[in-house]
């Protein structure tokens, strides 16, 4: 039987879990699925991720006002993905802010972007009819910008490449909570299509450093207390490393793309077979560790014909 490219044949519905994190924060998560943030400020409410439809973002909704009653003012987008952002317009947030980096590949790559995610996960497009087109900003940064929800302090920065070249971090100082969007995961894999493993590492340090008490991934549960928090680190660490070493040396010897995917296929499955969505990030992982290995810096562009054609080189 001929295996399903991507999340094609994932339809089945995930358990939403809504975990305070500490006072006035929280994570929105299913089972795998894109997470969202809240936080709750004196008079408003942030949103960090905006799920891929309003459908989806109303279920996000449903969970904040069974907490609060206070406006939603603020969206943060981590970074361009179409699962992460064309969920936007539910919130009627009056800002939406990504970095500078972020909103520049909008610009260059977000239709090809939505049309390459439409395809592989047709259950978390359902209701896409509502989508009013591609999200924009209102609100961008360079380095890093801090918004007062009242007396709430929250920091949204840029911390280095990783899953993107625009990745997004939100730390809320008073209580030590982060939000990593996709630059952590917790039993999921990353998806390293559009990512930097060169950098990866670093990224991931740069999180460490701050010592959170409590992390929203990307994906996966709530990461509560430090130990969860260190040890999601490092298995993510792990899984960045482990993709692209095998696939690193099969480029140093000249070898071909489906020679990577064997290789990342021997190194990864004992490890993380078990993870969400892995075998739907492995063929994009490997093509973008491929590439980089070979020294092509800016991940390319992906189409949903170019889905195609690298699944079939890869099914060999």
């Amino acid at each position: 039987m001929t295996k399903a490219f991507a999340s094609q044949g994932d339809m089945s519905d995930k358990k939403i879990s809504f975990t305070q994190l500490g006072e006035g924060l929280y994570a929105f998560t299913a089972e795998g699925d894109p997470n969202t943030g809240v936080i709750i400020g004196d008079d408003s409410v942030m949103i960090v991720e905006a799920q891929a439809t309003p459908r989806l973002a109303r279920k996000v909704i449903d969970c904040v006002r069974s907490v609060t009653d206070k406006p939603i003012s603020h969206l943060v987008l981590t970074h361009y993905h179409a699962v992460r952002v064309l969920g936007a317009s539910a919130y009627g947030a009056r800002e939406i802010i990504m970095s500078d980096t972020a909103r520049a590949m909008v610009v260059e790559r977000g239709q090809e972007d939505w049309d390459s995610e439409f395809g592989r996960f047709p259950r978390l497009f359902q209701g896409h009819e509502e989508i009013p087109g591609l999200t924009w900003p209102t609100t961008t940064f360079s380095e890093s910008m801090t918004v007062y929800l009242g007396n709430r302090r929250v920091d949204i920065m840029h911390l280095g490449r990783a899953h993107t070249a625009g990745d997004a971090v939100v730390w809320v100082p008073d209580q030590e909570v982060m939000f990593t969007g996709d630059i952590v995961e917790y039993h999921s894999a990353c998806y390293c299509g559009d990512g930097h493993f060169g950098d990866w590492g670093d990224t991931l340090m740069n999180i460490a450093a701050y010592e959170p008490k409590a992390i929203a991934p990307g994906r996966g549960d709530a990461l509560m207390g430090e130990d969860m928090v260190t040890a999601a680190i490092a298995s993510t660490a792990d899984f960045v490393r482990s993709t692209y070493k095998p696939v690193a040396r099969v480029v140093a010897r000249g070898g071909s793309l489906k020679e990577a995917w064997d290789a990342v296929r021997a190194e990864c499955d004992p490890k993380f077979a078990s993870y969400a969505i892995y075998e739907h990030c492995l063929p994009f992982n490997v093509g973008r560790a491929y590439d980089e290995a070979r020294g092509i810096d800016t991940p390319r562009i992906w189409t949903a014909a170019r889905d195609q054609k690298m699944w079939a080189d890869m099914q060999g």
